[in-house]
């Protein structure tokens, strides 16, 4: 937790350095408004840090709006440093046409004064003034609609998928599923009650909800995680662990989730069937539950798999879509994930492909296809930008 502060504080240096050097340095001569805005910057600067490091020391009361503020403002820096990146080049061309204008000549001195600034300053300042301007109502505006995004009723997605050996009995099967919940001091009461509600409204005859759930322990968290209590499906609702049920007290809260009804898929599986036909719904551990500490945690796939009937297909749940690796070696038909957010805030879905094979939506990986839901909370700035919340109902046919 310190060396992620510490990478957090330096990315709050440098992201509020070039937002000084443009917003405040290059727009006010010096003098005391320079010296207000430096330190409203420095304050502006803290508070993301002081948001996350906070987690685990302050109380639930003082961490709510201490998230609000210093992960919106994070959200509306990170556009404002965008829009600022964007429009470095139309400086470039602007101030080039200023240095070509004729600078009118002083005229004479009756007595001394002292040294003039250059007489090109008052252009450059009007002009830095208009482009941050600028910036700043572009980031104002990415950031609100963000906050709107993210606080609306989920998108449903409804994705047929074709799995071979499916029994026709099954076909039609509905498994509604959801991650990324991210119950937190900025997520949860009606919202989440939405969400529940809507899951409901599918007829599912599953539930699959494929981690990152709670940001938070179960004390803090027990009334907002309640409506899970509500979830209604012919089989069940299941759960597999993200990253971030690693963040807090995991065997609480996968205590909790099992007092409420769901069942708990750790390296194991259940068969699901109808009429005469039947599939595998397997899951497993995140791929950061063995570095964790936890005894026994650790994603298992062949334990999850050991001795099953390989004529029947098998749906797996897996937090991360990188897991897809060890599912594809193991011959899974399809497998649900999460952890992406689609990306959550563009252009960051650039940054995610890096360590994912896939951001949102389905794909195939080899014969195994792979289903990345784009989730339903967030994490950090309480935004969506390209990547609208999502409830997923995956229909089965038969191959």
């Amino acid at each position: 937790m310190i060396a992620f502060g510490a990478v957090v504080a330096l990315a709050m240096v440098l992201l509020h350095g070039w937002l000084w050097f443009r917003l405040v340095r290059s727009t006010t001569r010096p003098g005391r408004v320079r010296r207000w805005l430096t330190v409203l910057t420095v304050v502006l600067a803290v508070l993301p840090t002081a948001a996350v490091l906070g987690r685990r020391s302050l109380p639930f009361g003082v961490q709510a709006p201490l998230d609000w503020v210093g992960y919106t403002w994070l959200g509306v820096a990170f556009y404002a440093f965008l829009a600022l990146l964007v429009l470095e080049p139309v400086r470039w061309v602007l101030r080039a046409v200023q240095r070509r204008r004729p600078v009118p000549e002083p005229g004479p001195a009756t007595e001394p004064e002292p040294a003039p600034e250059p007489a090109d300053v008052p252009r450059r300042l009007f002009l830095a003034r208009s482009l941050a301007v600028t910036a700043g109502v572009a980031a104002v505006g990415t950031a609100g609609y963000g906050v709107w995004a993210a606080n609306s009723a989920p998108v449903v997605r409804r994705v047929p998928i074709t799995l071979a050996g499916l029994d026709p009995a099954l076909a039609g099967y509905r498994i509604v599923t959801f991650s990324d919940g991210h119950l937190s001091a900025t997520y949860g009461g009606r919202r989440f009650e939405r969400l529940v509600e809507m899951v409901n409204a599918q007829s599912p005859d599953a539930v699959a909800i494929v981690g990152d759930l709670v940001d938070g322990e179960v004390a803090e968290l027990r009334e907002d995680v309640a409506p899970l209590g509500d979830l209604v499906s012919r089989d069940g609702a299941f759960f597999v662990t993200g990253n971030h049920e690693y963040f807090v007290d995991t065997d609480a809260w996968l205590t909790h989730l099992d007092g409420l009804g769901i069942g708990i898929l750790r390296n194991e599986r259940v068969a699901l069937r109808r009429g005469g036909g039947s599939f595998d719904l397997a899951g497993i551990d995140d791929r950061t539950a063995a570095a964790s500490g936890l005894t026994g945690h650790g994603a298992d796939l062949g334990a999850a798999l050991a001795g099953r009937d390989t004529a029947v297909p098998v749906v797996l749940l897996a937090h991360q879509p990188v897991q897809v690796e060890q599912a594809r070696a193991a011959g899974v038909d399809l497998q649900l994930s999460g952890h992406t957010h689609g990306g959550q805030l563009w252009p960051f879905d650039y940054a995610v492909r890096l360590d994912q094979p896939a951001v949102e939506g389905l794909s195939r990986q080899g014969d195994t296809q792979l289903y990345v839901t784009a989730g339903a909370g967030y994490w950090g700035p309480p935004m969506r930008v390209g990547a609208r919340p999502e409830i997923t109902v995956i229909e089965l046919q038969v191959g």
